[in-house]
């Protein structure tokens, strides 16, 4: 059974919370399966055991925006599209649709940040993604309630926004579905936070009960 390990970008900051860096990411729709059997599935890569941050887990491709990346949304979807391809070897076309799908912040206590921005888009035909090597290992399709019973098998490790990101997408049949329910909808940024005792601690969002106002 895979466990999370934490690497050492991911050790907790006791002073002043450091300011989190623009980063994006793209989660990569396909319609799965045959003629009237169209699931959807997406895209998943596992990071190497060697990164500093969240080794092992297996995350949508992304990273951190360049400066020269451009200005607004527009540099987030710059981002995640070179990212798809510096990662995956997945090109998406110049005119492909990018829906923002949901924006995570990195919990204060965490040494380094990211204000990540999640786009959904629709695969190339016949999108065959291989692993760069290097950042990631492995690359592989997913139903997103596989990806999730895979995790509670202990045979996939996935971080919470993955989690719950995740948890959204199967509750939609296709591939197109998703995106026509995101396509235009408010995003508001998820800042989860930490709440209890060194030895006894637990992370809530926005919306929980006992989320810190």
């Amino acid at each position: 059974m895979e466990e999370r390990r934490f690497g050492p970008a991911e050790a907790p900051n006791l002073g002043e919370p450091s300011r989190p860096r623009p980063a994006a990411s793209i989660v990569l729709l396909r319609r799965g399966g045959r003629h009237s059997d169209r699931t959807l599935e997406v895209l998943l890569l596992k990071r190497t055991e060697r990164a500093r941050f969240m080794p092992g887990v297996w995350v949508f491709p992304g990273g951190s925006v360049d400066d020269g990346d451009g200005e607004d949304e527009a540099r987030f979807k710059v981002c995640a599209v070179r990212e798809l391809e510096e990662e995956a070897g997945i090109a998406l076309p110049a005119e492909e649709e990018l829906v923002l799908f949901s924006r995570w912040i990195t919990p204060e206590v965490v040494s380094r940040r990211f204000d990540a921005w999640f786009f959904l888009a629709l695969a190339p035909p016949h999108s065959l993604p291989r692993a760069d090597g290097t950042e990631t290992t492995d690359a592989a399709w997913f139903e997103p309630a596989t990806a999730l019973e895979a995790r509670e098998a202990g045979e996939l490790v996935l971080a919470s926004p993955t989690i719950h990101q995740l948890q959204a997408l199967a509750a939609y049949g296709g591939a197109d579905e998703a995106l026509a329910a995101y396509r235009g909808a408010e995003v508001e940024p998820i800042l989860p936070k930490v709440i209890g005792t060194v030895e006894d601690s637990r992370v809530v969002l926005p919306g929980d009960p006992d989320y810190p106002a």
